[in-house]
């Protein structure tokens, strides 16, 4: 594993979009190990304007990363850095 490699949970599942919780819990669960899945930026997050949201590869929004990183993986994203991501798993959905 290169040291660059590591991982980041998604949370949030249950207040983003309000009203369409159902509909990003589906999502999440429409994902599988090894999908693609893409980190954008959301500087006008009214909670945190460091958030980074997480997309499915069918670009629906699925959660966002945990705000201890967001403001790290955020700065990388918007040096110009690439950040690969990739969904490994929904290990705690609650139905």
């Amino acid at each position: 594993m290169d040291q660059r490699d590591f991982r980041l949970a998604i949370v949030g599942i249950d207040f983003i979009n309000a009203g369409k919780e159902s509909e990003l819990r589906f999502e999440l669960l429409q994902c599988a190990p090894g999908d693609p899945v893409e980190l954008r930026r959301e500087p006008k997050n009214p909670h945190d304007p460091n958030a980074v949201a997480v997309f499915s590869e069918r670009g629906i929004q699925i959660g966002n990363l945990t705000a201890e990183r967001a403001p790290w993986i955020g700065g990388k994203i918007s040096a110009g850095e690439e950040a690969v991501a990739i969904f490994q798993g929904s290990a705690a959905v609650r139905l």
